[in-house]
């Protein structure tokens, strides 16, 4: 049966540059390894359409069959092309003072933003704040494993998108009972409930300290 926005599907995926198949990002923990990549965690748990993966392929999965795919996207679907508007020329004096050695490809922060240093000459320091892919094509091999449709891993997935945190989820009937290791301050409890609500179709979720 094809999926459908807002049915929750384990996968697994690995994305890389169409260019060049270098891999930017996985789930594998091996292939992971293999390419200095940091964060795969093994087979996800996402919504679709809640924007849990890159949008372009969240979109892109909507309408296919279980089992393996490979999904293209052009840097549209992706990142975003390059904005000329993102490159900034900044005094390299800026960053000495605030005890950064600028090199070329050193992550950085100004006023708020992230960026990229692409060169430094001449005293000046040229910063691009565009995402690290913008301007590429990219692929992504996708494995949909199955629908998820019981309501605890349901809400077990949605707080570990939320959040970033596994949570140890408890269900009452139809309501939902959170512990994380750090308590969460009462607006953003509320304002998680309710997308969690919303996504999963329990009629309640609280959080609590585990």
């Amino acid at each position: 049966m094809p999926l459908k926005e807002h049915d929750f599907v384990e996968l697994d995926y690995t994305g890389f540059l169409k260019e060049n198949n270098d891999v930017f990002d996985t789930t594998d923990a091996k292939t992971a390894k293999e390419h200095h990549l940091q964060g795969a965690t093994g087979k996800l748990t996402i919504c679709l359409g809640k924007g849990h993966l890159l949008r372009g392929l969240e979109q892109k999965l909507i309408g296919k069959e279980l089992g393996k795919h490979r999904i293209e996207l052009t840097q549209e679907e992706a990142f975003g092309r390059k904005n000329a508007k993102l490159i900034h020329l900044i005094p390299t004096q800026n960053f000495i003072k605030s005890g950064v050695q600028p090199q070329p490809g050193l992550p950085v922060e100004v006023d708020g933003m992230m960026g990229t240093i692409r060169t430094v000459t001449g005293g000046r320091t040229i910063v691009d704040f565009n995402h690290p892919l913008s301007g590429r094509d990219v692929t992504y091999d996708v494995t949909l494993h199955r629908v998820v449709t019981d309501a605890k891993d349901k809400v077990a997935a949605m707080v570990k998108a939320l959040i970033g945190q596994e949570g140890q989820v408890s269900m009452t009937d139809d309501d939902a009972a959170v512990k994380l290791k750090d308590e969460l301050p009462k607006q953003v409890a509320d304002e998680l409930s309710k997308e969690i609500v919303s996504a999963t179709g329990v009629k309640q979720v609280t959080f609590s300290k585990a």
